[in-house]
């Protein structure tokens, strides 16, 4: 008999009676109370948050910054109950407390006192950071806590953002002021430069014209100290002048009578002795401009005739042999004669080298003596009258002497005052001078100052920024919240339901099959009894399952996207629902082998199996937070290749994961079909642990 007869036969047995026919209507919709009811029952649990209670309490007292008053806390209030999000219920904050702590509310929100207070001080002198304070309690429910936490970082991001716009709005402000007032900085740095300028102009004009004050006074009191000086002398000599000249005058008075009469008589003869005087200076003037012009020759020759007296007086006395003892002598005495003439000449000859300027000297001498004697010659006859007349000047210079006496001294004094005077005159130019240095010196650092000072206000007015309020309304709100999420899902599941679909549907399919051989002979025992081949009988045994298995794919993939409350949309609804037939055959191959090799303990390890796969094929949480030991197991289930292509399937995406999926599935089915032929050929060997076997469901 073939497999599809023994299959039909094995369901035929369903027909007998009301009990059987209900017993295969459950094994087709137990699917259902995995897949359907599972997904419904937390189908869009974030679209229901409104109807979870929670406690709002409000202590906000508000705030009052720049005239302006603020109510954060009313605010958040009001944006709370507008948002639906949880069903609020504002109460005092013990009342929050009991209610979170007794269950009555799932968790509570508390705006403090000073909440609007902390947000105004964001654009003050002294920030402070506002708190939302959240009570949970996971006794009550864990999951709502981490639902709250979401939800309170979006309302706290909100506040924290309104906060931010406020305070980012007053710097904007300051900028706007810092910018003009700086623009009028550099307006003031402008004329403090050219200001600097002018003075810098001036102090130099001033330093260099003390410098030039401070040379012609340090030379005047220089000056006037020779001159208080020269004027001592002057003093000194002029009073020495005057007692000379008085001295003078005295005795001239005093000897002219005596002398006058003598001059007139012997005025002749005063001449005459004066003509000789001129005379005689004459001749020795003439003589030593004869010594200059012979003295080098009668030197040479002096010299010449000495050498020759000499070698004559050798010749003669000294190398013959019997010298003449008369001449001999008188030769002697010519040859030192002539030596101490040739001496004389050398003295003659220096001399009238007149290296030292002797001649020229006594000859100035002797020519000044010689027209003084002239001139004496010529006023003798009237020495008489010119000695009246001497001393009548001789007076008159004395008493002149006495006068520039009196003078040098009223001048000596002067000069002394002027001195004193012009020594502090000096000091003072000095310290003025010095004083004009460091008033150039600090007006140079002032001006590069002051240029460095208009320049960098200058920059800086550019680099300050001056918004307007739109601007400033702009910037405050991108800096306010400066990073916006710009999410995007590829291929985004549009509900809760939707997400874990993948995940429940491959369960259901697996439960539906485990239940179905609970009730369905993994081999049939006719065809192992008239001893069939055993893929035969595997077979046999496989296609009932897989044909339930079939059409509970049919009857939960129905309600899934027809049924009030759920509606489940897939991207590719007719491979979605090819894919989970081949998924139906393969768990129904796999269940099949495990009860046909193991008998009733095949039970325990189909359960044990399914167990495995939930934990390790990543359908909630991603595998990789799982231990070690599930990610190890992880690559070698089936259920693993089916969640995968299932998301794929369902939510859309590429298809490797399916096709794999699809290898992977049938190789598990044939693989478990093979071990189920295998197990079929044993089974046809009866043995005492069949008849008797130890554990029995």
């Amino acid at each position: 008999m073939r497999s599809p007869k023994l299959a039909a036969l094995e369901l035929k047995r369903f027909g007998r009676g009301k009990l059987p026919r209900a017993a295969l209507v459950a094994i087709l919709l137990l699917p259902l109370l995995y897949g359907a009811l599972y997904l419904w029952s937390f189908w869009d649990p974030y679209g229901r948050l409104e109807k979870l209670p929670v406690a709002l309490v409000n202590e906000d007292k508000g705030a009052t910054t720049d005239g302006k008053k603020i109510t954060a806390g009313d605010d958040i209030t009001k944006n709370l109950r507008d948002s639906k999000v949880f069903d609020w219920h504002e109460v005092s904050d013990a009342e929050a407390r009991r209610g979170v702590e007794n269950g009555t509310y799932y968790l509570s929100l508390t705006m403090p006192g000073d909440f609007s207070e902390r947000i105004a001080s964001s654009s003050g002198d002294a920030p402070e950071t506002g708190a939302l304070q959240v009570r949970t309690n996971d006794a009550n429910n864990y999951i709502v806590g981490q639902i709250s936490r979401t939800v309170f970082a979006e309302v706290r991001t909100a506040a924290s953002t309104k906060s931010s716009r406020t305070f980012l709005d007053k710097i904007f402000i300051k900028f706007s002021d810092l910018h003009d007032a700086t623009e009028k900085a550099a307006k003031g740095a402008d004329e403090l430069k050219s200001g600097a300028a002018k003075a810098k102009k001036g102090s130099k004009d001033l330093s260099d014209g003390l410098t030039d004050a401070k040379k012609g006074s340090g030379e005047l009191a220089g000056g006037l100290t020779k001159l208080n000086t020269g004027a001592a002398d002057l003093e000194r000599g002029a009073r020495q002048v005057a007692g000379g000249t008085q001295v003078l005058a005295d005795k001239v008075n005093g000897v002219a009578a005596d002398v006058r009469p003598y001059l007139k008589d012997n005025g002749k003869k005063i001449g005459d002795s004066a003509r000789l005087v001129s005379d005689f200076s004459q001749g020795m003037r003439n003589s030593l401009d004869l010594i200059v012009k012979s003295g080098p020759t009668l030197k040479a020759g002096a010299h010449v005739a000495a050498d020759e007296l000499a070698a004559l007086h050798k010749e003669e006395c000294e190398d013959k042999p019997l010298p003449d003892a008369t001449l001999c002598p008188k030769m002697e005495r010519a040859k030192v004669a002539s030596a101490d003439v040739a001496k004389i000449a050398d003295d003659i000859g220096v001399l009238a080298e007149d290296s030292n300027g002797d001649l020229k000297k006594l000859d100035a001498q002797l020519k000044d003596l010689q027209t003084k004697a002239d001139a004496l010659a010529r006023r003798a006859p009237k020495l008489d009258e010119d000695l009246a007349y001497a001393v009548g000047k001789i007076n008159e210079l004395n008493t002149g002497a006495h006068k520039v006496a009196t003078g040098a001294d009223t001048l000596h004094t002067g000069l002394t005052t002027a001195k004193s005077g012009s020594t502090e005159l000096d000091t003072g130019v000095g310290r003025l001078k010095k004083g004009a240095g460091e008033l150039d010196s600090g007006l140079y650092k002032l001006a590069g100052g002051s240029t460095d000072l208009a320049t960098g206000l200058n920059d800086g007015v550019d680099k300050i920024p001056d918004y307007d309020k739109q601007a400033r309304d702009r910037r405050t709100e991108v800096m306010a919240d400066p990073v916006q999420l710009a999410s995007q899902s590829l291929h985004k599941a549009p509900n809760y339901g939707t997400g874990f679909a993948p995940y429940f549907i491959p369960l259901s399919l697996w439960v539906g099959a485990m239940v179905a051989y609970m009730l369905i002979q993994p081999l049939n025992r006719r065809a192992l009894a008239a001893g069939a081949s055993a893929w035969r009988i595997a077979l046999a045994g496989w296609f009932p399952v897989a044909a339930i298995g079939v059409l509970q794919v049919a009857a939960l993939m129905s309600v899934l996207h027809w049924a009030p409350g759920l509606g489940l949309e897939m991207a590719r609804p007719a491979g979605t629902v090819g894919f989970l037939v081949l998924v139906t055959c393969c768990f129904a191959a796999i269940i099949q082998w495990l009860n046909a090799r193991f008998g009733a303990a095949g039970r325990i390890l189909v359960l044990a199996l399914l167990m495995l796969q939930l934990t390790s094929a990543g359908g909630t949480y991603p595998v990789q937070t799982s231990p070690g030991f599930f990610n190890a197991v992880h690559p070698f289930l089936p259920m693993t290749y089916v969640v995968e292509a299932l998301r794929r399937l369902i939510t859309g995406g590429g298809l490797e994961p399916v096709w794999q999926g699809c290898a992977v599935l049938a190789a598990f089915t044939l693989g478990a079909l093979a071990l189920t032929a295998l197990s079929a050929r044993r089974k046809q060997v009866w043995t005492l642990d069949r008849l008797h076997p130890e554990l029995s469901l």
